[in-house]
Order: C-alpha cells, then structure tokens, then sequence
C-alpha cells in the first residue's frame, strides 16, 4: 500500500506540474487575431474544458500501478 501511496502521490505532482507548465507556455505563446473581430468586442469569457479530467486520470494512474505490479509478480514467479 504504501508504494501505491508513493506512486499516486508523485503521479499527481508530475500531473500538475505537466499541466502548470503546459499551461503557461500556451498562455505565453497565445497571440490574439485582432483582425477577425471586426468592430464586435464582446465581454464574454470562454474558457477551454479539460478532456481528461483529474478524476479519470487518477482511475487510469490506479489500474496502471495494478496491472504493473500483477506483470512484476508474475514473472517474478517465472
């Protein structure tokens, strides 16, 4: 269990730290097209949505630690 702990701990860390930095590059590299606006500003905010979110990704992180340590145990009995 508590090399689950560990690995989920750091799979979390790595995964935000991924989506901080990923985030600030796109955020840096943005530039806006001011021509396609025409006149119409609009105070509207819309933001992206995350396809994969935390939750799902955190399932997926799980039943990869599991199925890598059921391969580990089996051929560890080979």
């Amino acid at each position: 269990m508590k090399k689950y702990l560990v690995f989920i701990i750091s799979f979390v860390m790595i995964f935000m730290a991924f989506q901080i930095v990923s985030g600030l590059i796109l955020t840096a590299s943005y530039t806006p097209d001011f021509s396609s606006i025409g006149g119409n500003l609009s105070q509207d905010v819309a933001f992206g949505t995350s396809s994969i979110p935390l939750l799902s990704t955190l399932l997926i992180a799980t039943l990869a630690y599991f199925f890598s340590q059921r391969k580990v145990r089996t051929s560890k009995n080979k």
